[in-house]
């Protein structure tokens, strides 16, 4: 999202609080038109990683575009629906996450999978 100028992005973690999803990502536009541009783009992108889409709604209007990825869902509203949907005053009680500063593409936290990361030990020969 970042990457097509998209403004105020947020990460919400929602999964203690609903069963529709764990994370929902919430980003704004300055036109209907940039708000589709950064629906297709992040749609390319995860589509590109593996992730496809359940279903992406809105587009036609680009007031608020919705893109459901299963634990993820995305809403790239323009400003002014952003700001009458208020929906980080909906899910106020959410956790909200860093974007990583060095690849704002990389998720911030994986889908149901555990990585375990264990200490590399040399082999003496």
């Amino acid at each position: 999202m970042l990457d097509k100028k998209a403004l105020d992005v947020q990460i919400l973690h929602v999964g203690p609080l609903t069963s529709v999803a764990d994370y929902l990502v919430i980003g704004s536009a300055e036109s209907d038109r940039q708000t589709r541009a950064i629906a297709d783009y992040a749609s390319d992108v995860l589509t590109g990683k593996g992730d496809r889409p359940i279903s992406i709604e809105g587009t036609t209007s680009g007031q608020w575009v919705l893109m459901d990825f299963g634990d993820v869902v995305a809403h790239i509203f323009r400003q002014d629906a952003r700001e009458h949907y208020a929906l980080e005053r909906l899910w106020s009680d959410a956790k909200p996450l860093s974007i990583p500063e060095d690849n704002p593409e990389e998720p911030v936290a994986p889908k149901r999978r555990i990585i375990v990361r264990t200490p590399k030990t040399r082999k003496s020969v």
